[in-house]
């Protein structure tokens, strides 16, 4: 088995919001891979005296104790009970009924001699490479899918003018229709304070003779894909297996810095949190 990992702040001067690790129990049976991507609350408001690192360790860890230790149970079950974990370990303290209590992406995979299970939330991705080399992408899409009036929401604030108070006026009522949708219906859903969330999450089983590799990635790490264009997927799976995980982080540096010179807008942030995990079993 391979393993790699790169994990980098977008921002050195900031923490990491990003959490990765790979579980391979004592037994030798199988493993578990795990990447959460923390959300970061815009106006640094969430109802919670921790910060979003304190909440992506424990609930990753949480994740990574349970898929190796609880081969009886589901993902969906075991992110529902990761996510109870976490909430009881700071809800004496904090306002988890806050819209932006800290929460975060997930991708979970877990692997033994007979299946290879997934589950991903939100818009981190996991790739799946078959022993003849075909690559499929695991994605959750529902923020790719919200209602027309948020979409033309965003359209609008990119026709005016960049600085233009216009403009910042607009991204505010954007940023607010956004915000309506997270974790509701007809939006979309991620990893909070609320273990039935888990049930929303994009989930599947194959035979572990199907998957040769495994890649999580945060999209901070996607923007290679999804906001770049350098490729598809497939294209970004060679660029990894060709340069490793860190190669790809440094590749999205570099793309980041040419547009901020430029003066063209990335989307979100300038620089993201980036993530990649891979794993050849």
């Amino acid at each position: 088995m391979r393993v790699e990992l790169s994990t980098e702040p977008g921002n050195p001067a900031r923490p990491n919001e990003d959490f990765a690790s790979v579980a391979l129990p004592a037994s030798g049976q199988g493993g578990a891979l795990v990447v959460l991507d923390g959300v970061t609350p815009p106006d640094g408001d969430d109802g919670c005296v921790h910060d979003v690192p304190w909440f992506v360790a424990r609930l990753g860890g949480a994740l990574g104790e349970l898929s190796v230790s609880r081969r009886d149970m589901t993902l969906a079950g075991i992110l529902s009970l990761a996510i109870g974990r976490t909430a009881d370990a700071h809800h004496s303290t904090c306002d988890l009924s806050h819209s932006r209590t800290p929460q975060a992406t997930v991708v979970l995979a877990r692997w033994d001699a007979d299946v290879v299970e997934h589950l991903v939330l939100s818009d981190s991705a996991l790739l799946v490479e078959s022993p003849a080399g075909e690559v499929e992408a695991v994605v959750d899409r529902r923020l790719d899918q919200l209602p027309h009036r948020v979409t033309a929401a965003r359209t609008a604030v990119r026709a005016l003018a960049e600085g233009s108070p216009e403009r910042a006026a607009a991204a505010r009522e954007y940023v607010a229709a956004v915000e309506s949708l997270r974790n509701a219906e007809d939006g979309f859903f991620t990893a909070a304070a609320d273990p039935s969330v888990a049930q929303r999450a994009v989930t599947g089983t194959r035979p572990r003779h199907d998957v040769r590799t495994l890649v999580g990635l945060t999209d901070g790490a996607t923007r290679w894909v999804e906001k770049f264009g350098e490729g598809d997927w497939t294209e970004c799976f060679a660029f990894l297996r060709k340069t490793g995980p860190q190669g790809l982080v440094d590749r999205v540096r570099v793309l980041e810095r040419e547009r901020v010179a430029a003066g063209v807008r990335v989307g979100g942030k300038p620089h993201d949190d980036a993530t990649v995990v891979w794993v050849e079993l």
